[in-house]
């Protein structure tokens, strides 16, 4: 009952006062929310538009929601299967979830994540590498996937 009412307030709120260049809803069922990130801007992933799935466990706020990207996103903590390296999708000791944080805090993070991708806890071992030796070319693949992929 808690998950329910939590979730209800939740999506209430990201619907009237959503972060800025995200967008939440439910797909369906309460549990199945669906997601969309706008690439920020000055990075390679701009005017791309990134499709998200979020799955709510049964014991959520207590456990965190399993988020993965549906559109594919050229980045070294995104793996080809859209999951998504950061610590607070993670419960303790080896994650940072606490329930007191909430959809609109991980989605944002995961915007800020991909602005500023963390080489040093990939997924990708050989995105990872390019984004630390050659960041150029990096730049130039990533925006390259966000044209083929996330275009409007």
């Amino acid at each position: 009952m808690q998950r329910a009412s939590r979730l209800t307030r939740e999506l209430s709120l990201l619907a009237t006062e959503p972060p800025p260049g995200i967008t939440c809803w439910q797909n369906g069922q309460l549990d199945d929310l669906r997601a969309q990130i706008l690439g920020g801007v000055d990075t390679p992933y701009e005017k791309g538009i990134f499709d998200l799935e979020i799955i709510v466990p049964e014991r959520y706020p207590f456990e965190p929601p399993k988020i993965r990207f549906l559109t594919p996103i050229y980045h070294p903590n995104i793996d080809s299967a859209g999951r998504i390296c950061l610590d607070i999708l993670k419960l303790p000791p080896k994650g940072a979830w606490r329930p007191s944080l909430n959809i609109s805090t991980l989605l944002t993070s995961i915007q800020l994540l991909m602005a500023e991708p963390n080489p040093d806890d990939p997924l990708m071992a050989n995105i990872s590498s390019e984004y630390k030796y050659n960041k150029q070319l990096f730049l130039l693949n990533a925006r390259e996937w966000t044209k083929k992929y996330a275009g409007q």
